[in-house]
């Protein structure tokens, strides 16, 4: 079983780091729980791989997964979808200028 992505881990990223910028937080969430479900994904992989005592533990991994791979595959439509909504430039994956407002800092 394999985990289908929309984003790279460097897309995902990109994002993080615009939220990191600027006030709007929303995509970075989405982005934050795409890369969870990525890694209980992968968890659940390596545990099918090794020598299980019974069938139950083989199940649980395959059904964990598998829902998993589901729940990823929603989330990524959304972060699709809020980055559409919001405007952001797709190549640049870059926040839009008419919501993007400086994170203040002590500094300042």
């Amino acid at each position: 079983m394999n985990l289908d992505t929309k984003f790279t881990a460097l897309h995902l990223a990109i994002i993080n780091n615009q939220a990191a910028l600027y006030t709007c937080a929303c995509p970075v969430h989405i982005s934050m729980q795409i890369t969870n479900l990525r890694k209980l994904f992968n968890y659940q992989m390596a545990c099918m791989e090794m020598p299980v005592e019974n069938e139950v533990q083989k199940i649980v991994h395959q059904r964990i997964a598998e829902v998993t791979k589901q729940a990823h595959e929603l989330m990524e439509q959304c972060l699709d979808e809020v980055l559409d909504l919001e405007g952001w430039d797709r190549t640049k994956l870059e926040m839009p200028e008419g919501i993007r407002k400086r994170v203040e800092t002590k500094d300042a």
